[in-house]
């Protein structure tokens, strides 16, 4: 007789239902009265009555995944801070226009549940949701045995926010002697990792070994999570005195340094990011030895210790790096914009399918 029942086929719904149990907890905190209806829906509600104090609303909307660095999160079974990386990821888009984000979303794909593992993911977004002021009002785990292996699993997500027209960020309000001002990171973030796990696999590195280079565990270094910006930024756009300082933002993610920050100047600016103003954490100057290539040749790829840019007015600069700073952001001066006429051979111009402004970084990284 044959055995056709799901379980047979490799899908266990009690490991499912185990999974939400564990998550709910966490998932809930993120809830404030805005959110409808509890946990465990097939949709999500969430109360935009406020938006009728809005003059014209705009609504913002990202999604984005983690990419291959949950690989080295299953190779050490360490799944906790993952979650961090999307929420940074996904919220840290949203922020970018100047948007306040409201809500978020997520979707886990695995080949087996194993309720701890993903109630230990969900519980890393809940915790950055928490941290962002998001409120994680929905989600999805896929159980995709044949598909992906046992431990195998991808995790994507997205958000939406709002902001009033009049105050969206955008290269139309940069400015000719405008300062550039670098966030730092807190690391790798979630890009490069493919370049990272061939570098180590080429020396025969493990991600269970440690490294006194690296100062640890070589997995957990590289698990460093995200850091959060959309909080810090927010509170710099709330205050009176800041709030229309603050013209463009940059979320240095894939593409790399020059490439995101041209994508948010317009159209005949240019800047020249000097990289003398900050040192890249040992991270990237590791690998970049591991690989026998200069941190230069990863500009492309890395953030090399520059999370986000933030393009403000030039009188206000230090105002802003102070508030930042007070929210445990540290930040500096890294560049001016300009519009005057310039020989822009070398430059990085646009990005993405932005036909925006000119970016190269120049002299070397202090040490």
């Amino acid at each position: 007789m044959s055995n056709a029942s799901y379980a047979a086929a490799g899908v266990d719904t009690t490991a499912g239902d185990l999974a939400v149990a564990l998550m709910k907890e966490a998932v809930s905190k993120t809830h404030g009265p805005e959110v409808l209806g509890g946990f465990g829906g097939f949709a999500g509600l969430y109360d935009v009555s406020f938006l009728t104090s809005f003059k014209r609303p705009l609504l913002a909307t990202s999604t984005d995944g983690v990419g291959t660095k949950v690989a080295i999160a299953q190779a050490i079974d360490k799944h906790d801070t993952i979650g961090q990386d999307l929420v940074g990821m996904v919220v840290d888009d949203i922020i970018v226009v100047g948007a306040r984000p409201l809500f978020m979303t997520d979707y886990i794909a695995c080949g087996k549940v194993v309720p701890e593992r993903i109630a230990d993911i969900v519980a890393g977004i809940a915790r950055a949701c928490a941290a962002t002021g998001t409120a994680l009002v929905g989600g999805e785990t896929a159980e995709h045995p044949g598909l992906l292996g046992v431990d195998d699993y991808d995790v994507a997500g997205a958000a939406t926010g709002v902001v009033e027209a009049d105050q969206v960020l955008g290269a139309e309000k940069v400015r000719h002697g405008d300062v550039v001002v670098a966030l730092a990171s807190s690391g790798l973030h979630s890009n490069g990792y493919s370049l990272v796990r061939h570098i180590l696999a080429q020396r025969g590195i493990g991600y269970s070994d440690t490294s006194a280079e690296l100062g640890g565990v070589v997995g957990e270094v590289l698990l460093e999570p995200t850091r959060l910006y959309t909080g810090p930024l927010l509170s710099v756009l709330a205050d009176p005195e800041l709030a229309n300082v603050v013209h463009s933002l940059s979320h240095v993610t894939g593409g790399g340094i020059a490439a995101n920050l041209a994508r948010v100047l317009p159209l005949g600016a240019w800047v020249e990011v000097d990289r003398s103003t900050w040192s890249p954490a040992p991270v990237f100057r590791v690998l970049s030895e591991l690989a026998g290539s200069s941190l230069e040749s990863s500009e492309g790829t890395w953030n090399l210790g520059v999370g986000m840019f933030a393009v403000v007015a030039a009188e206000s600069a230090s105002s802003v790096i102070a508030r930042l700073a007070a929210d445990g952001v540290p930040a500096w001066v890294a560049g001016r914009v300009s519009t005057a006429p310039h020989d822009l051979t070398g430059f990085e111009q646009g990005a993405k399918g932005v036909n925006g402004g000119a970016v190269r970084l120049v002299g070397g990284y202090a040490a």
